[in-house]
């Protein structure tokens, strides 16, 4: 099986909008958080905003964010490529959000 890859455009500034994973639409949301345990957090929620699909996902390296969420069915994983963990100035310029789907 092929794997695709799809980087997901962010900016290091908080932000919300509508995309398209799997063959469906949601609405993503990165959030900034100033606390010892701070840092990026992602939410995933219906198209239109409405309900939270998942909340508070910390932005992290070395893992599948969804990998303990496979029972949702979203269809892929996701994986912060870097090799450092995603900082105010660096999301999406040097610590990108890539979505991975395994292809037929």
């Amino acid at each position: 099986m092929a794997r695709s890859y799809y980087t997901i455009p962010l900016a290091p500034e908080p932000q919300s909008f509508g995309i398209t994973l799997a063959g469906t639409e949601y609405r993503l949301r990165v959030r900034w958080f100033e606390a010892e345990e701070g840092g990026w957090h992602l939410d995933i929620l219906s198209q239109d905003g409405a309900s939270a699909i998942l909340a508070g996902v910390p932005l992290t390296t070395g893992c599948d964010l969804l990998e303990q969420h496979a029972y949702l069915g979203l269809g892929g994983e996701l994986w912060v490529d870097s090799s450092l963990p995603p900082t105010l100035e660096n999301l999406g310029d040097g610590a990108d959000l890539v979505f991975v789907v395994e292809e037929a």
